[in-house]
């Protein structure tokens, strides 16, 4: 594996001026760098702006990169035994995604951006120079992949069981942690539902439809929406209470 060196970059450098700008800079991965170290490493950092449905990484492509999300929503999917597509989790502002990078292995799953997203590109030979060098980012690292895994199961257990209202329900209350700052929200698709929430394309049309005339949600353009918080917390304590 070839080293990257990591060199000071003149403040100038776009990069640079990305990185001094980013408004998730102290919940990134690159948080628990000191000024100097953020300084050493804007050249091999790229931030890339990808539309709906691009794909970030395919499964079983060899990874060479870890991204940090900026803004917006990706979601990371794999194909079951069965040849059923899953969501197995989402990740928004400051995840990181592509851990397998770091163990040089492929990618387990494909990232796929649901809204238009803004992400960090990060070589693993940044990441390898850094860790040397700073004794809190291979913690740092650690964690974040704890996260990952947490969320991933997390999602399985509680998103993906119970009623088909109260997973709807659920999916929603998650949604609700990568909104916007303007309140907003990526709605997936129907079929996309389908493939979070483990029940038919009808099913999920049927009970977005029924949540829209309660007021639970209110869909938007471009496959965005907005929950009223208050209505959806009356839903979910109703739903639980009847599982």
């Amino acid at each position: 594996m070839a080293n990257i060196p990591i060199y000071r970059q003149d403040a100038q450098h776009p990069q640079a001026q990305a990185c001094a700008a980013c408004e998730i800079r102290s919940s990134a991965l690159f948080g628990v760098l000191d000024a100097d170290g953020l300084d050493r490493i804007h050249l091999h950092i790229e931030t890339l702006e990808l539309a709906s449905d691009s794909v970030v990484y395919d499964r079983g492509s060899s990874g060479a990169a870890v991204y940090t999300v900026r803004t917006g929503v990706v979601r990371c999917e794999r194909v079951n035994s069965r040849g059923e597509r899953r969501i197995m989790r989402l990740a928004g502002r400051g995840d990181l995604i592509g851990q397998e990078a770091l163990l040089q292995r492929p990618y387990g799953h494909e990232a796929i951006v649901c809204m238009p997203t803004q992400l960090c590109r990060i070589p693993r030979a940044l990441i390898d120079g850094l860790a040397e060098k700073s004794g809190a980012l291979p913690r740092e690292l650690m964690l974040r992949w704890q996260r990952a895994l947490d969320a991933s199961e997390s999602w399985m257990s509680e998103v993906c069981t119970g009623p088909a209202r109260l997973r709807v329900l659920r999916m929603l209350q998650r949604l609700q942690d990568h909104a916007q700052p303007d309140g907003t929200l990526w709605l997936p698709r129907r079929e996309e539902m389908s493939a979070m929430l483990d029940m038919t394309v009808e099913t999920a049309s049927r009970l977005i439809s029924q949540l829209r005339r309660e007021g639970v949600l209110e869909r938007l353009p471009v496959r965005l929406a907005r929950v009223n918080a208050s209505a959806l917390h009356r839903a979910l304590t109703s739903a639980a209470a009847g599982s």
